[in-house]
């Protein structure tokens, strides 16, 4: 599994006297534990600035819901807005609406469509997907020898976090030392627990054989092992991973049954985002990536 440290490319945010602050945050859903950690990291985090208060909204994973948020952020005259997107192609919309207003805006967790086009006062504080979904299928294609038939649990395909972390998967497997292992199936379970285990019943049920799961994200990782426990499967021997490294992961590789996961930092990204929107409402310029590692 690949460690990481948290490093974030922002300037010391408050050298001036702490300033009042007021954040509106757009969470794509409160019901996911890794996203739980990132907006408690965050909540936690403002607690510690003086003044720096957050309004955290729940989208119900709906895009419209989202876009709502935002315009009601706008209208309440909020010093900054934070998303985490709920569908990362529908972010311009979203931009549009922020930067019109004149609100400093930070993109957090996913990757915005629009990343390139961010203007100044605008900002995405996102880990590199292509590392995460590289360094599980490279550690799943060393536990098979470079060989086997692998299951793919994709998470929501809207998401440009699921979309390269499949495409790490196709990368690594169409270059030695892992050609020898083959797709068999590739489906979405849209980063969801139950929603994982109901497409590993399926796939059972079809009498698919195969040597590994690479899934997306833990959650779904997790609910293929349920699947395959209720089929009678023994954990112990089979090689699932994901990505995350939340609490349930950890204690599913403890119990031996998830075999990889990639840490994914949480904690930085939800603490990088409020350091992001402090910045640029403090004016100072920032990267329009700020890669959290």
């Amino acid at each position: 599994m690949k460690r990481f440290a948290y490093a974030l490319a922002v300037a010391t945010i408050l050298s001036s006297p702490a300033m009042a602050a007021k954040i509106g945050v757009s969470m794509d859903k409160f019901d996911d534990n890794f996203l739980t950690v990132l907006r408690n990291a965050m909540s936690d985090y403002a607690k510690t600035q003086p003044g720096v208060s957050l309004q955290i909204e729940d989208a119900k994973d709906d895009v419209s819901k989202q876009l709502s948020q935002v315009q009601n952020f706008i209208a309440n005259k909020v010093d900054a807005i934070i998303v985490n997107p709920v569908d990362t192609s529908a972010t311009p919309a979203i931009t549009k609406l922020a930067a019109e207003a004149g609100v400093p805006l930070v993109y957090v967790n996913r990757l915005p469509a629009d990343v390139d086009k961010l203007g100044p006062k605008a900002s995405a504080v996102v880990s590199d997907e292509k590392e995460s979904g590289t360094f599980e299928t490279q550690a799943i294609c060393k536990l098979l020898g470079g060989k086997g038939d692998i299951l793919v649990i994709e998470g929501q395909l809207s998401n440009q976090a699921a979309v390269q972390r499949t495409a790490d998967i196709h990368d690594v497997i169409s270059k030695e030392p892992c050609t020898g292992m083959k797709i068999i199936a590739e489906q979405t379970a849209e980063w969801d627990r139950t929603k994982g285990q109901n497409l590993m019943t399926n796939w059972l049920s079809k009498g698919l054989k195969f040597d590994a799961v690479i899934s997306n994200n833990d959650e779904m990782a997790i609910g293929a092992l349920q699947a395959m426990k209720a089929a009678g499967i023994d954990t112990k021997k089979a090689i699932v991973g994901g990505v995350d490294a939340t609490q349930d992961a950890l204690a599913s590789m403890k119990a031996g049954d998830l075999k990889v996961t990639v840490f994914q930092n949480a904690a930085g990204q939800g603490k990088g985002s409020v350091d992001t929107a402090l910045a640029l409402i403090a004016g100072k310029k920032v990267d329009q990536w700020v890669k959290v590692i």
